[in-house]
């Protein structure tokens, strides 16, 4: 499907070029580092959890557009969200990288609701050695919630 692979570009390049959520959060937020040495992508992710729920979340960094773009996408994603909700979020998503991660205490996944912009990044499957780009800023979130705890 040339088209939906074109449409899919675009979004990625959108957030590449106009992050979402891009900025710090002051402490008392929490703040989580993720780095790929293997490429040199940077995450910062900072968090502001209140009564469970992400009320607000930046993130800062450097690196590849697959990286940037994730994480603006994820920054999104979960805003609002509550951590629940996002841990069920990160599982879809690190799923659909074809990351299986075996947690016998882990909920079944909600499929429920529709991944949005982040299916623009199903293609990165494709190219095995990009999906630790793609995944991130999802695993620094995942260390961000649970310094928050």
């Amino acid at each position: 499907m040339p088209g939906l692979e074109d449409l899919y570009r675009e979004i990625i390049l959108d957030h590449y070029r106009t992050p979402r959520n891009r900025g710090e959060l002051a402490p008392p937020a929490v703040r989580a580092e993720g780095h790929n040495p293997l490429c040199g992508d940077e995450i910062q992710v900072y968090l502001d959890v209140k009564d469970g729920v992400v009320s607000d979340i930046k993130i800062g960094g450097q690196g590849c557009s697959i990286s940037q773009s994730s994480a603006s996408m994820m920054s999104a994603a979960v805003k609002g969200k509550s951590v629940d909700e996002i841990r069920n979020l990160v599982r879809r998503f690190k799923n659909m990288m074809s990351i299986e991660e075996e947690d016998e205490n882990a909920p079944p996944l909600d499929e429920s609701k529709p991944l949005g912009d982040l299916e623009a990044l199903r293609g990165v499957v494709k190219f095995p050695v990009r999906i630790k780009c793609a995944t991130l800023a999802w695993n620094t979130l995942l260390d961000g919630l649970s310094q928050s705890n």
